[in-house]
C-alpha cells in the first residue's frame, strides 16, 4: 500500500492574511483521502512563499520521502508544491527515480508516465510564469506610483495609507505630535534618548504601547518623507503627499543629530551662570564650574576644562574666575552691538529703501528660478547618462539624491521669498534694534541675557589661554571684525563704518534675509 504525506501551504507569513487557507486545504484533502481510500501517515503545512527555494517544511518532507517513510504526496494543486524551477525539478526527479510513485491532487490529474511528468512540468512552469508575471505587474504598478510621487509602502508614523484612494494622507491623531517632536529636536536641546522621552510624552508609542525604539526615532529624524521627498531602493524621489516640515528644518535636524551625538549632562546650579556655555579650545571638551570658599568666607566661582578627553592630552590648566569671564562676555557683546547713532542712521536709511528694493528682489527671485532650471537640466542629463550605461546605478543614485536635495532647498527659498517679498527690510530692522539692545544688556550686567544673546548669534564658543573666543553668524561677524575705534561712537566712525555695513548687506538685500537665517 502506498503511504502518503499531506502537504499544505499558504503564501503569506502574516497570520492575519489567508487565515482559513491552511485549515480549508486540510479539510478538503482529508475528505479527498477518505473518499479515495488513501493511507495518510503524516501532515505537513507551512506559511511560506514557493517562488524561491528554501522552504524548511517542504525540504523536511522530501527528506522523509528519500528515507522511504512515504512514497506519495497529496496536495491541493501542483502550485502548492512549487513555484520555482528548483523545487519543481526535485519533485519530478523523485518521480523519475521512483522515490515518489504517486502524486494526488483534487484539482489536477497525474500519472507517473512520460505524458504525466510532462504535464506536471507544464503545471510547475505555469505556476512559475504566474509568479514571475505577477511580480512584473506589481513592479510596474510601483514604478507608476513613484512617477506620480506616491510611496508604495507603509506610511511612516504621522501619516496613514488611505485605502480608498490608495494614497498616503496625514494622520489627524499623530501628524501634529510628530511635527512637534521634529521641531523640538531641531532646537539642538535633545539627544536621541531625550527626544524619545519627548515623543512618548506626546503619545507617540510603539505597537506594544512602550516608547518608540531608538532605531525608530532615528529613522523618523532622517526620513526625507517628512519634507516632501521619499526614498525607494536608495533613490530619492519628489513626493505628492503633504510635507510635515520644510527642507530647511530637516537640514537643521540633521545638524542637530551630528551635534548631539553624545549625551549631555544636566545643567548645574543656576548660580553657575556660564556652565555649558563654552568648550575647551584645546581638547574640545566641556568647561565645568567650581565654587571655592576661602578661609575668610569669601566665595569664588572658577571655570576650567573637564580634562575628560582620552585621545587628546589637554594642556589647558587655567582656572578662570567668573568675574573675568563675565567681563569677556561683556566685551564680546559690545563688539557686536550698534551705538544709538548707528541705529538712527540705519532706520532712516531703511525708510528710503522701500521702493529701491523691488528691482533687486525681482533679480534675486529670477536667479533662484534659473538655478532650479539648471538643476532640472542636470537631472535630465544624469538620467540620460544612466540610461546610456555611462554611469553605474550606485553613482547615479548618489548624484541624483544630492541634486534632488539641492533642488528642494532652492524651491523652498524661492517659495519663502515670493511669500515674504521685501520681508528682508523688516528682518534688517529687527537686527538693527537687537544689535542696539545688546548695549543695554552690558550696561545692566544682565548675565543670563548676555549669555543667551551670544548663544543665539554665534557658535563655537571656547576658552583658550584664559580668553573667550566665538564665531558669529552673518551679519554679526562683520560687526565683530570691525576695529575697536569704530565702536567709540565718533561721528567719523558712524559715517564710514555704518556706510560700509550698509553697502555690504543693504545693497544685496535679498541675500541679507538668507544671511540672517530667514
Amino acid at each position: 500500500m502506498v503511504k502518503y504525506f499531506i502537504y499544505c501551504r499558504k503564501s503569506s507569513e502574516d497570520e492575519e492574511r489567508q487565515v482559513l487557507s491552511i485549515e480549508a486545504q486540510l479539510t478538503e484533502l482529508r475528505e479527498y483521502a477518505k473518499q479515495q481510500g488513501l493511507f495518510i501517515v503524516r501532515e505537513y503545512y507551512e506559511s511560506k512563499t514557493a517562488k524561491e527555494p528554501g522552504r524548511e517544511v517542504f525540504n523536511e518532507m522530501l527528506g522523509e520521502i528519500e528515507k522511504g517513510v512515504a512514497s506519495g504526496i497529496l496536495a491541493w494543486n501542483p502550485d502548492r508544491l512549487a513555484r520555482n524551477s528548483i523545487d519543481g525539478g526535485k519533485v519530478i526527479y523523485f518521480v523519475d527515480t521512483q522515490k515518489i510513485v504517486a502524486l494526488k491532487f483534487p484539482t489536477f490529474w497525474f500519472e507517473a508516465t512520460p505524458q504525466g511528468k510532462f504535464m506536471l512540468s507544464v503545471a510547475f512552469g505555469q505556476a512559475k510564469y504566474y509568479t514571475d508575471n505577477l511580480r512584473e505587474n506589481i513592479l510596474r504598478g510601483i514604478r507608476q506610483k513613484i512617477r506620480r510621487g506616491e510611496l508604495s509602502a507603509k506610511a511612516p508614523i504621522g501619516y496613514f495609507n488611505e485605502p480608498r484612494l490608495r494614497t498616503i494622507e496625514p494622520d489627524k491623531k499623530t501628524f501634529r505630535k510628530v511635527k512637534e517632536g521634529l521641531e523640538a529636536f531641531a532646537t539642538g536641546q535633545f539627544t536621541l534618548t531625550g527626544i524619545q522621552r519627548k515623543m512618548f510624552s506626546l503619545g507617540l508609542v510603539g505597537k506594544t504601547g512602550k516608547p518608540l525604539a531608538l532605531a525608530s526615532v532615528e529613522h523618523i529624524l532622517t526620513n526625507p518623507f517628512y519634507y516632501g521627498h521619499f526614498e525607494y531602493r536608495g533613490e530619492v524621489h519628489a513626493g505628492s503627499h503633504k510635507p510635515m516640515i520644510s527642507k530647511k528644518l530637516f537640514d537643521q535636524i540633521q545638524s542637530a543629530l551630528v551635534a548631539n551625538g553624545k549625551p549631555r549632562k544636566k545643567r548645574g546650579p543656576k548660580n553657575f551662570q556660564f556652565l555649558g556655555f563654552a568648550t575647551c579650545g584645546i581638547c574640545g571638551y566641556a568647561i565645568t564650574a567650581e565654587r571655592h570658599i576661602k578661609k575668610s568666607g569669601l566665595k569664588f566661582i572658577y571655570y576650567r576644562c573637564t580634562h575628560k578627553s582620552k585621545t587628546i592630552s589637554c594642556t589647558e590648566n587655567r582656572f578662570l574666575r567668573e568675574e573675568v569671564l563675565t567681563e569677556q562676555v561683556k566685551n564680546l557683546c559690545q563688539k557686536v552691538s550698534l551705538p544709538d547713532e548707528w541705529r538712527e542712521k540705519y532706520l532712516a536709511r531703511l525708510e528710503s529703501e522701500q521702493s529701491e528694493s523691488r528691482h533687486s528682489s525681482n533679480l534675486f527671485a529670477q536667479n533662484l528660478r534659473d538655478s532650479i532650471s539648471a538643476i532640472k537640466e542636470k537631472l535630465e542629463r544624469l538620467t540620460d547618462a544612466y540610461l546610456a550605461e555611462a554611469l553605474e546605478l550606485a553613482e547615479y543614485q548618489e548624484r541624483k539624491n544630492v541634486l534632488m536635495a539641492e533642488k528642494k532647498t532652492m524651491e523652498e527659498r524661492l517659495s519663502d521669498f515670493e511669500r515674504k517679498g521685501n520681508h528682508w527690510l523688516e528682518l534688517m530692522r529687527n537686527w538693527i534694534i537687537e544689535a542696539n539692545q545688546a548695549l543695554n544688556l552690558t550696561k545692566q550686567e544682565n548675565l543670563s541675557g548676555m549669555r543667551d544673546f551670544l548663544v543665539s548669534i554665534g557658535s563655537n564658543r571656547r576658552l583658550a589661554a584664559g580668553m573667550l573666543l566665538a564665531e558669529f553668524k552673518n551679519p554679526w561677524n562683520f560687526l565683530a571684525e570691525m576695529p575697536a575705534q569704530a565702536h567709540a561712537f565718533g561721528a567719523g566712525a558712524v559715517n564710514s563704518e555704518a556706510n560700509q555695513i550698509w553697502w555690504t548687506y543693504g545693497e544685496s538685500n535679498p541675500d541679507l534675509a538668507h544671511a540672517m537665517g530667514a
